[in-house]
């Protein structure tokens, strides 16, 4: 498929922090792709959390399994639209590698602990992660990707006038246009993104019998979906049709992204990603009523999911392990290991931040393991998986 006029072209990147000699095989984003999947913090989260924290059950999603379902729905969209597919699945695969321990409650968490050093946003660790600590290159720090990837991590939720400290931090080493909106790949991951943990959120709860499918049906999207699924399976076996749903629910809301996008891109007529990136406004996105529909689900999810009282459960000492082992190391750095405690600094906020840097790259399990090693026997759900 020829790439539209709007599609960001490997061949006018503007290159990387630290050059290196291009592949005769890959393009600079196909690099990019394959260097985040190649790395230690993507694998990590194979056991971080998404909603149910990873021991829980291997049939539930973690962050692993999420991001490789945003990346296949991203691809679909890129493609449609003939935007750079590799681009797109490189952003949906690394969006989630700044998270915590335990999902956002690890992040709550840090975020409180960091207050008087700066804060700490999982977005801007992402970036920490891929421009520092992932250190598998000879002559340098990070992953090295290309600038249009670290743009898209950083801003695909849209441009960032008051950036945190980290992403300000970075932005001066490599500047990322920060007040600029991020290109078409960018924002597709962004709406990639919603799609995947609505639907895939759901049929976790589903699987879990957090709720029912009776009770997801207040929702009039989903009821309006399982009539459709249930219309045209009238037959099937039960345990089926949730799938179906879902499904269904992702093919709808990929339809309405595409077809929306298409009118936004028609009345800006964008012949270039810089023509993008000044149009001033979002141009992916659901239509108006679908994105009531995906408020509506995401609303139902807070409620019966989210803060069902099995995740309330689970939060309580999930709190507690974060907390208690960023007051440990930040008073004791000899207590982390493999060397971040010697290169602990000794002033504020680096001492501070360098110590939520440890902490954050932890997956849920590790984090339980530390807590009992070094703090005490703690009672978790899901225990007998660890």
């Amino acid at each position: 498929m020829t790439p539209a006029a709007y599609a960001t072209d490997p061949a006018r990147s503007r290159g990387r922090q630290y050059p290196q000699p291009d592949s005769s095989v890959r393009d600079p984003f196909q690099r990019d792709r394959d260097r985040i999947i190649h790395a230690t913090a993507f694998r990590r989260l194979k056991h971080k959390t998404q909603v149910f924290v990873s021991p829980d059950g291997d049939h539930f999603r973690t962050r692993l399994t999420h991001s490789l379902e945003v990346a296949q729905i991203g691809r679909v969209i890129a493609r449609a639209l003939g935007l750079h597919e590799d681009l797109t699945e490189a952003l949906c695969l690394g969006h989630d590698l700044g998270h915590p321990p335990f999902g956002h409650v690890g992040e709550d968490v840090l975020t409180e602990a960091m207050a008087p050093y700066g804060g700490f946003d999982h977005n801007a660790n992402t970036l920490r992660i891929v421009t520092k600590f992932e250190q598998r290159y000879a002559d340098f720090d990070g992953l090295n990707l290309t600038w249009e990837t670290l743009e898209g991590l950083a801003k695909h939720n849209g441009p960032i006038y008051e950036p945190t400290w980290a992403l300000a931090e970075i932005d001066a080493a490599y500047s990322l246009d920060l007040g600029s909106y991020s290109s078409l790949e960018a924002q597709v991951a962004a709406l990639a993104d919603d799609i995947a943990y609505d639907n895939h959120d759901l049929d976790d709860g589903l699987r879990a019998g957090l709720f029912t499918i009776e009770d997801a049906k207040v929702v009039p999207f989903i009821a309006e979906s399982w009539a459709m699924v249930t219309e045209r399976f009238p037959n099937a076996a039960s345990d089926r049709l949730p799938a179906e749903l879902v499904r269904h629910q992702i093919g709808r809301m990929v339809a309405d992204v595409l077809a929306e996008t298409r009118r936004r891109i028609a009345e800006v007529n964008p012949q270039s990603v810089e023509d993008v990136r000044a149009a001033g406004r979002t141009l992916v996105g659901f239509s108006s009523a679908m994105a009531k529909c995906e408020r509506d689900m995401k609303l139902f999810l807070r409620e019966r999911m989210y803060f069902h009282p099995y995740n309330l459960g689970i939060r309580k000492p999930a709190r507690e392990i974060v907390a208690a082992l960023f007051e440990r190391f930040h008073s004791d750095p000899d207590a982390m290991p493999d060397g971040w405690g010697a290169s602990t600094p000794a002033d504020e906020p680096a001492r501070a931040r360098h110590v939520a840097d440890f902490i954050a790259g932890m997956t849920d399990r590790y984090a339980i393991r530390t807590y009992r090693r070094l703090i005490g026997d703690i009672e978790f759900p899901g225990d007998g998986f660890i």
